[in-house]
């Protein structure tokens, strides 16, 4: 099927919407309210680094089937993204930052789409009435990873084709420039990402060929103004750095940590990831939360007090983790103080958690196999939101005041 649409093209089309499907529990440790998106049908949360949450917060962006779904807030209805043109893919996916919008990706069309909803006051007699206005921005050479910038005027792109390309696509133009090319035997691996502040940096991972060489890939940022390319962070032999997003004052959150220092007989590698955060404009590294060296360890155990993703609330007061058990953890942004916020999510083979959050804090989005029935054939996951306690809120808030003074 011929999916493109071209240039000046636009459409309104009414979206199918599903009556609630969502489930709430309370986390027995720790009293934080969970809300399943989603209860009879698979679902997922989106990639942590990327906008969940419309602008103002009413509607959650998730994938229900493999397909782009949203949760109206208001009345917890479903709605279904798939255009009359075709499914948007299984490409990445995000919100606008600072509109009622989302990008996505039709093939290798590059799309807005702006829902305007109708909300119905009695959801189970009479669904909402949603209409998604669609709007046509460019076309790539391949369908890639998008994220977009703090303000909404530019958009990024991982293209992995050969080779490895990076482009920035105006939004409101729809110009597309490359801006990096990656040729044997340096490449490109990571995920694209935009700073969330007006400098408009963007990082990515990209290096020799280790599997040549054993050269480890960098950590590195470009302005796409100049072109210029810089390493961030220089990876040793041996070490891990993983799951990066920006966070506020330009610094990137990621996972990791240099090799540790073992004494003789121990194995030559018992995990030790911390939740690390990195001012871009010193080079200096924090830790956030710190991993365990556990030489005796078995691997479940090990893993269980290690970090795998994280990422940072937009006003900088937290920080949120998970493990590899499915254990999801805060870190005040100014003390590093840690609370758990809830656990049981995650038996490994399975997909992570791969938290993120709305737009004001006080919610994380992640994927969650808790709820998964018994008898499905796979297990299969739910996207799962957690509200942060008001007196968590106010406790960190009054600490973060503290420290900015």
């Amino acid at each position: 099927m011929d999916t493109s649409t071209g240039a000046g093209h636009e459409a309104t089309y009414a979206a199918d919407v599903s009556p609630p499907d969502h489930t709430i529990l309370t986390d027995p440790v720790t009293g934080v309210e969970l809300m399943f998106l989603t209860t009879n049908s698979r679902s997922s949360g989106i990639y942590f680094h990327e906008r969940s949450w419309l602008a103002d917060g009413s509607m959650v962006l998730f994938r229900r089937e493999g397909k782009v779904t949203g949760y109206l807030v208001e009345t917890g209805e479903l709605v279904d993204f798939t255009t009359p043109m075709g499914d948007l893919g299984d490409s990445t996916f995000t919100a606008a930052a600072t509109r009622n919008s989302l990008f996505c990706m039709r093939g290798n069309d590059l799309l807005e789409l702006t829902p305007e909803v109708d909300a119905s006051s009695d959801p189970a007699a009479i669904p909402s009435h949603v209409t998604i206005h669609e709007r046509y921005i460019a076309t790539l050479p391949l369908a890639g990873q998008i994220n977009g910038n703090y303000d909404d005027t530019y958009l990024s792109a991982g293209l992995r084709g050969d080779p490895p390309t990076i482009c920035v696509i105006g939004i409101d133009d729809g110009s597309v420039r490359e801006v990096g090319r990656f040729e044997p035997p340096f490449m490109f691996r990571g995920h694209v990402k935009w700073s969330r502040t007006a400098s408009n940096l963007l990082s990515f991972s990209a290096g020799p060929d280790w599997h040549r060489d054993g050269d480890p890939q960098h950590a590195r940022i470009m302005d796409p103004e100049d072109g210029v390319v810089h390493v961030a962070y220089h990876q040793v032999a041996g070490e891990l750095f993983t799951h990066d997003s920006w966070w506020v004052d330009d610094q990137i959150l990621f996972c990791g940590a240099p090799p540790a220092v073992g004494l003789p007989g121990d194995p030559a590698k018992r995990e030790m990831s911390h939740v690390n955060a990195l001012d871009t404009r010193t080079g200096v590294v924090r830790i956030i939360g710190a991993g365990n060296w556990w030489p005796d360890g078995s691997d479940h155990d090990v893993w269980k007090r290690n970090w795998w993703h994280c990422a940072g609330s937009d006003d900088g007061r937290w920080v949120v983790a998970d493990t590899f058990s499915g254990d999801i953890v805060l870190f005040e942004g100014s003390t590093t103080r840690p609370r758990l916020l809830t656990s049981g999510h995650r038996t490994h083979g399975v997909q992570h958690a791969e938290p993120g959050w709305n737009r004001a804090g006080e919610k994380v989005i992640f994927s969650s196999h808790m709820i998964s029935p018994d008898d499905e054939e796979e297990i299969q996951p739910r996207a799962c939101v957690a509200a942060i306690p008001a007196d968590w809120q106010e406790e960190n808030s009054a600490r973060f005041r503290s420290a900015r003074r």
